[in-house]
This record gives C-alpha cells, sequence and structure tokens, in this order.
C-alpha cells in the first residue's frame, strides 16, 4: 500500500509562489495518477490538478486559471505542485491523493496547510 507524505505548505503573501511536494512509500507509485486536492475551511474540498501514471498528461481543475503546475518523478516517487499568483482564495489545506483507476483516488496524504496573506 502506498503512502503519501506531503510537505511544503507555509504562510505567503499575495502574489507569491509555493511548491508542494508529495512523497510515495511503500508501493508501485508509477502505477497510480496523482492528483491534488484542496478544502477551505467551509468549503467543500476541490480538485486542483492530476497527471497521469507516466506523466504524458496533466489536468487542472477551474481555479487553477493556469497557475499551478503538476509534476511528477517516478525515478523517486515523488509528484509536485508549483503554485504561482497565489491569490487570497488559494488558502487551503492541500491533499496529494493517487488512485489506480480513472477519476478515482483511493489513496490520500496528510494534507498541507497553505495560507495566502494580504
Amino acid at each position: 500500500q502506498v503512502q503519501l507524505v506531503e510537505s511544503g505548505g507555509g504562510l505567503v503573501q499575495a502574489g507569491g509562489s509555493l511548491r508542494l511536494s508529495c512523497a510515495a512509500s511503500g508501493g508501485t507509485f508509477s502505477s497510480y495518477t496523482m492528483g491534488w486536492f484542496r478544502q477551505a475551511p467551509g468549503k467543500e474540498r476541490e480538485f486542483v490538478a492530476s497527471i497521469s501514471n507516466d506523466g504524458g498528461r496533466e489536468y487542472y481543475g477551474n481555479v487553477v486559471e493556469g497557475r499551478f503546475t503538476i509534476y511528477r518523478d517516478n525515478a523517486k516517487n515523488t509528484v509536485a505542485l508549483q503554485l504561482n499568483s497565489l491569490k487570497l482564495d488559494d488558502t487551503a489545506v492541500y491533499y496529494c491523493a493517487g488512485g489506480l483507476l480513472p477519476g478515482r483516488f483511493e489513496l490520500w496524504g496528510q494534507g498541507t496547510q497553505v495560507t495566502v496573506s494580504s
């Protein structure tokens, strides 16, 4: 069973950048589609981005607006999310997720907090 651990969250000013990382262990990372989701206080979890198991296809949620990029390195069992031009509304807990079937994510990390200040 793959386990996921996120890192890289923190406090950043609006307009700034952060890079979130997710390290996987305990399984065949390259078999999984990987994704990032986020959940703000009082709101439902929302899709941010995903990347196919071979890294050849990327998908982004409407919230991204061209500001975020997802990467993966199967040799290092990591997936990252580069966040640029951050807005106050990007404040949320960001979760790394993995799934073996299209559109389904059964593995979840513990989350990392991103706080954007004015």
